[in-house]
């Protein structure tokens, strides 16, 4: 499979809820190596697959923080919540990871819509990361849309 076959693959039986350990597995084995090659939008929704079906690889989360980190600021707001989401839910850590995203999160605030907004917050709460400048901004944003 070529990137995005296997992030639609990870998707796809993620969304199904199939419970799926060794297909997770395989997935992962052909992904880390290959992480160069993913876009954006096929990192973004391989991790929220892997997060989705409950599938915590920290190798597999270790190796994306790092290929996402220079590419982080040709992320959309759907593709930075959805990593970000996606290391929460698998309960990941990733200090310089998240310390990018918020940076990145910041700059393009304005475009983020709610359900972003509240992903983002939700991300960096559930880890406990302290990124006040993001916190701030996502205020702002959520309460100039009220």
């Amino acid at each position: 499979f070529n990137p995005q076959g296997l992030a639609n693959t990870a998707w796809a039986v993620a969304t199904s809820g199939v419970n799926a350990p060794k297909l997770f597995e395989a997935i992962a084995a052909e992904v880390i190596p290959r992480l160069e090659d993913f876009r954006s939008q096929e990192l973004s929704i391989t991790l929220w697959a892997f997060a989705k079906a409950g599938s915590f690889k920290p190798r597999l989360f270790d190796a994306a923080a790092a290929a996402a980190l220079p590419r982080l600021d040709k992320c959309n707001p759907q593709q930075l919540s959805n990593m970000a989401w996606a290391f929460a839910t698998a309960g990941i850590a990733a200090p310089t990871f998240f310390e990018a995203v918020a940076a990145s999160a910041v700059a393009q605030i304005d475009r983020f819509d709610s359900q972003n907004l509240a992903n983002m917050a939700w991300a960096f709460a559930t880890l406990n990361v302290e990124a006040p400048e993001l916190f701030g901004a996502v205020a702002t944003a959520a309460a100039s849309r009220l």
